[in-house]
C-alpha cells in the first residue's frame, strides 16, 4: 500500500486511488471558483512550511493557553445556563482556553445559582477564568463602600480577576435598566484603587471608539475585550424584547459602533503613537465567525491578543459536549493550517 493510499484510508475516505480520482472527476465542475470569492486578507504561501502539528505558544495573564481562543462572557443564572457553562468549562480544560463568565450579579444577592458559575473545578488551576459584573453594579457597591463584596465574589469563584462590562446603550434601552452617574473610567479607576483585583474591561456588542480605547489602554488592566459591533449586540437584544414604537424609535441605535477590524486598527495607532500604554493585551471579539477571522485579527494586532467567540460556542454548547468538541477541533486544526500557509496582507 502506498503512503498516499494509506493516508487516504486514515481519513475515512474511499479506499482506492481510483475511487478518489473518480471523485475528482465527478466533483470538478462543482468546485469552480472565480476571483470574486478570493479572501483578500491573506497571501497564500504553500512553499515555506510543512503541516504544523502544534500551534505557537500563547499566554494570557501569564498562563499558558493551548489555543488563542477566549470563551467570551455569555450566560448564567438559569438551568439552561448551567449545562452550557459546564460544557464550555470542560472544553476549556480539554483545549487549553480561557473563559469569561456571564454576569455574576445573581451571586451578589444569593448563592442559589452558584453552581452555574462554579467552573474552576472543571477548568483546573492553570487556565484563566474571570468573573463578571456590570459597571452599574460596580458603581452601586463602590458608592455604598461595599467593594469587599466584589473581591469576595471573585475569591468564591476562584477566579483570576474580574471582567467589568460597560453597557450604557443597553442600560438606557432596557426599561428596567440601571443608570450610572460617574463615567466608567472614573469607576474603574476607583475600583483599581480600592481593590487589588485584576481587571478586564469589555463592551457588550458595539465596541469602543478611539478616545475610549486610548483611555482604557492607559490603565493598568489585564486586557481590553472589544465585544465589537458585528457579534451579539445587547442593545439590539433589549430592543427585541419590546414591540411597537420602542423598537421603531430606537432601532437605528443598533447600527452604532465599531467592528473588530476597525478596533484593531485603532489599538495599533494608539500603541504606535502613544508613550503611555499600560494594558498589555487584547481580547479581540465581536463578529469573529471562524478561525480565519480570529487568525487574521490577532496577526494584524500590534499587541499580544487572543480572539473571543460567544454565539458560535453557545450554539454548539447547547447541542451537547460532543458537538462543541467537534467544532473546536475543526477550528484549532484550521488555525494550524493558517499558521503554516497564510500570511496577512498588512
Amino acid at each position: 500500500m502506498t503512503t498516499e493510499t494509506a493516508s487516504h484510508k486514515l481519513k475515512g475516505s474511499k479506499n482506492t486511488l481510483l475511487d478518489r480520482k473518480s471523485d475528482h472527476i465527478e466533483l470538478a465542475f462543482q468546485s469552480q471558483t472565480d476571483k470574486s470569492t478570493i479572501d483578500e486578507r491573506f497571501y497564500y504561501e504553500p512553499m515555506l512550511a510543512g503541516h504544523q502539528q502544534h500551534l505557537p505558544q500563547f499566554t494570557f495573564d501569564g498562563k499558558k493557553l493551548g489555543a488563542p481562543i477566549w470563551v467570551s462572557s455569555m450566560t448564567g443564572g438559569t438551568e439552561k445556563a448551567h449545562k452550557i457553562n459546564h460544557n464550555l468549562a470542560r472544553a476549556c480544560a480539554e483545549f487549553g482556553m480561557g473563559m469569561g463568565l456571564g454576569s455574576c450579579r445573581p451571586l451578589l444577592e444569593s448563592n442559589e445559582r452558584f453552581d452555574d458559575f462554579n467552573l474552576r473545578p472543571l477548568m483546573g488551576d492553570n487556565l484563566p477564568l474571570y468573573a463578571n459584573l456590570g459597571i452599574a453594579q460596580i458603581e452601586h457597591l463602590l458608592t455604598l463602600g461595599k467593594q469587599q463584596q466584589i473581591t469576595d465574589l471573585v475569591k468564591r469563584l476562584q477566579a483570576d480577576g474580574l471582567i467589568v462590562h460597560v453597557n450604557p446603550m443597553q442600560e438606557w434601552l432596557q426599561p428596567e435598566g440601571d443608570r450610572f452617574g460617574k463615567t466608567p473610567i472614573e469607576l474603574i479607576t476607583e475600583l483599581l484603587d480600592k481593590t487589588e483585583l485584576k481587571i478586564i474591561v469589555k463592551e457588550v456588542g458595539q465596541g469602543f471608539g478611539p478616545q475610549s480605547m486610548k483611555a482604557l489602554l492607559k490603565m493598568p488592566l489585564v486586557a481590553v475585550d472589544f465585544a465589537a459591533h458585528g457579534g451579539t449586540n445587547f442593545a439590539l437584544l433589549e430592543m427585541l424584547r419590546h414591540t411597537g414604537s420602542h423598537f421603531e424609535n430606537y432601532s437605528q441605535l443598533a447600527q452604532i459602533g465599531h467592528d473588530a477590524n476597525e478596533m484593531v486598527e485603532m489599538a495599533n495607532r494608539i500603541v504606535d503613537e502613544e508613550y503611555e500604554v499600560n494594558t498589555p493585551q487584547l481580547i479581540i471579539s465581536g463578529g469573529i465567525k471562524n478561525f480565519l477571522d480570529g487568525y487574521y485579527l490577532i496577526q494584524k494586532s500590534h499587541m499580544p491578543a487572543v480572539y473571543g467567540q460567544a454565539s458560535a460556542l453557545l450554539k454548539h454548547a447547547q447541542q451537547g459536549y460532543d458537538y462543541l468538541v467537534e467544532y473546536l477541533t475543526s477550528q484549532i486544526e484550521g488555525l494550524k493550517l493558517a499558521h503554516s500557509y497564510l500570511r496577512i496582507k498588512r
